[in-house]
């Protein structure tokens, strides 16, 4: 029997390939189970988010079991992202499940030194408290042409791309309810 080179090396090249998937542990003659691991998600309870990061504004699904964030991946439905996500809303797990992340709200007085923690409630009024306070301070009501303005220069706000556009709309309504002049976005920026 005569071999060409050419079926040499079909023949060795099957019998290496062959040899190699043996080492590999293939074995065609009886193949191994194969059993799939139990899905990390299973029993919790998805929820679509938008990613906090940039303005872009990608979709997110966000697994949680027994009120702990488990999971976080791409929304394959939402326009923006079609379920791909960058490296940093990828890792956006790691904000939900992070010992130094804060929990409580945090509070430090005008010239001191050191945080003390305070109530969302306390929290909360002071903040209103100082918002009044600014506008009430700071409110112009006519230009220096006569102009009837309703307005204060002293507090400005930046909007963040966590927010969608039924947010925005509400949050920049009550910005100019307030009477605020400077109102921005991340994402115009």
């Amino acid at each position: 029997m005569e071999f060409s080179r050419r079926t040499f090396l079909k023949i060795s090249g099957a019998t290496t390939a062959g040899a190699i998937l043996g080492s590999l542990g293939f074995n065609l003659l009886k193949p191994k189970a194969a059993y799939a691991q139990p899905l990390k998600i299973k029993y919790a309870k998805e929820t679509t988010t938008i990613c906090p990061y940039c303005a872009v504004g990608c979709g997110q699904i966000v697994s949680v079991k027994d009120g702990k964030v488990i999971n976080v991946e791409g929304d394959p439905d939402h326009p923006i992202n079609q379920g791909s996500l960058c490296s940093k809303g990828s890792a956006l797990y790691q904000i939900a499940n992070n010992d130094r992340r804060l929990s409580k709200v945090q509070y430090r007085a005008a010239y001191a030194t050191e945080w003390k923690e305070v109530s969302w409630d306390w929290a909360l009024s002071k903040i209103a408290e100082k918002i009044k306070t600014t506008r009430d301070k700071n409110w112009v009501t006519k230009d220096k042409n006569g102009n009837v303005v309703n307005r204060t220069e002293a507090i400005a706000t930046f909007g963040g791309a966590a927010l969608d556009n039924e947010e925005c709309y509400l949050y920049s309504k009550m910005a100019r309810a307030l009477g605020l002049v400077y109102i921005e976005h991340c994402a115009r920026i």
